[in-house]
């Protein structure tokens, strides 16, 4: 229960912080996508097995969420949802491919524990820059961009909804799972047994309840588009930390910052 509630407040607290009045969140909502696009680009494009050259991108997000003073905490625990998926899926790495690497001290490390920990690296990266990019910029803000550089309508409709409708599910669940327990006081959460009852019941009543939006919607005049409002003009100062933001980097890729760093140390 505690856990579905927290996921209601984390979604309430990221539209909330999207709100601020920083230098990053009043930089234009296209600039920021870019900046996110280009740095989930970069951080992908990095070869499993450098791990030192890839680290240099922590500055990214930690110097993002100093200037947007975007407390850590909620964006932490949205990255603990991923992580046991790249965890599992690099896991397999260690297994399949134990071919030796390099040596530390006494320990041998092969090439499947190096690519291990670069996708944990990156999924922790990529992660903490979307999450940055929707505590900074509202929703119907990034749509509005998506259908700009024309991605499908669909697609963009089908996101806004879902993270729009998310908080209805995540309530009708919260109600279910508290019928349950008064019915089972001693149960300390839902047995196996009754998972599939319980998760057949959810999908009839998010069925049921998506036909009573629908209704609702349509009642209210929605005809199957979006009105977004139109977002100011890009500015020069827009335009120059674009320039900027883009350069550093490009420059922290496909320069090994890490060993130049490491030569004054």
């Amino acid at each position: 229960m505690s856990t579905i509630t927290d996921s209601m407040n984390t979604i309430s607290s990221l539209e909330e912080m999207a709100d601020g009045n920083t230098i990053i969140h009043r930089l234009h909502p296209m600039v920021k996508l870019i900046i996110t696009m280009l740095y989930l680009v970069l951080v992908i494009s990095f070869n499993p097995y450098n791990i030192t050259g890839l680290m240099v991108f922590a500055f990214y997000p930690v110097i993002l969420m100093a200037l947007a003073e975007i407390p850590y905490k909620p964006l932490l625990k949205r990255l603990l949802v991923a992580l046991p998926f790249s965890f599992f899926a690099g896991l397999s790495n260690i297994i399949f491919n134990q071919q030796l690497a390099l040596m530390i001290g006494p320990m041998p490390i092969s090439y499947g524990v190096l690519s291990f920990i670069s996708i944990m690296v990156k999924t922790i990266f990529t992660v903490m820059a979307v999450m940055i990019l929707i505590a900074t910029t509202s929703l119907p803000k990034i749509s509005y961009q998506l259908l700009s550089i024309k991605v499908p309508k669909i697609i963009v409709e089908q996101i806004m909804l879902t993270y729009r409708y998310i908080s209805v599910l995540l309530e009708q669940v919260s109600n279910m799972y508290t019928a349950y327990i008064l019915r089972a006081p001693a149960a300390k959460g839902i047995k196996m047994k009754d998972m599939g009852v319980f998760v057949g019941q959810l999908l009839l009543k998010s069925f049921d309840r998506a036909e009573s939006i629908y209704v609702a919607m349509k009642c209210r005049g929605y005809d199957g588009n979006y009105l977004y409002a139109k977002p100011s003009p890009i500015q020069k100062g827009d335009w120059l930390f674009l320039v900027l933001a883009s350069g550093i980097l490009c420059l922290m890729r496909f320069f090994d910052l890490s060993l130049f760093i490491g030569s004054f140390l």
